[in-house]
């Protein structure tokens, strides 16, 4: 059983997270779990002004999926950044290019899952997730969010992230990476995940 956990950070929030969602899945027996990243379109020039370089060098050395990778995945989660309350170009980008699995069928019947991160904590992780599904609908696969099992995303004690329909975090300033919370929600989607597609690859 393959678990594919692709996603695309700029600072490293999102990173945070797929290496959570990654040891969730870990958890399940059986599962073999592999941590990918979608290209980065934006020339260095521009990361640098945006600061971003040097928190890049943390994950850069994760590989960049090949889209063949997300047919041969039992289950793939997606990990991107907010932006305007829907993802990233970069995963965008990487998504457009797969048109080829869509005539296919390629990935009918595999669970598909998203998790996020914004700046603020009304920042359109819940409808950058939602509009992420309407992507995996179309190529027919399962979708699974982060149910309220995960009683984490019913604390009223902190801010946090995590939502019914994945688990997510908020970056603030940039500064605040994600809290004890919101990587258990993380781990939690991706075992999640993991059972599922165990529960469907027997």
């Amino acid at each position: 059983m393959k678990i594919l956990v692709v996603h695309y950070s700029t600072y490293g929030h999102v990173h945070a997270m797929a290496q959570a969602i990654a040891d969730g899945a870990r958890s399940v027996d059986g599962a073999e779990v592999e941590l990918r990243r979608v290209p980065e379109t934006l020339p260095k020039e521009v990361l640098g002004k945006m600061g971003a370089l040097e928190a890049q060098k943390a994950f850069v050395d994760v590989p960049i999926c090949e889209v063949d990778e997300l047919a041969a995945a039992d289950a793939v989660i997606f990990g991107t950044p907010t932006r305007f309350g829907n993802m990233s170009g970069q995963m965008r980008q990487f998504l457009d290019g797969t048109g080829g699995l869509w005539v296919k069928g390629s990935l009918i019947g595999k669970v598909g899952s998203v998790f996020t991160s914004s700046n603020t904590q009304h920042g359109g992780q819940e409808s950058t997730i939602l509009s992420f599904h309407t992507t995996l609908l179309h190529h027919g696969m399962l979708v699974a969010g982060l149910p309220y099992s995960f009683k984490g995303q019913m604390n009223h004690e902190e801010i946090t992230g995590c939502s019914p329909y994945g688990a997510s975090t908020i970056a603030g300033d940039g500064s605040r990476m994600p809290s004890e919370n919101e990587l258990a929600g993380a781990r939690f989607q991706g075992e999640y995940v993991a059972q599922i597609a165990k529960k469907l690859t027997v």
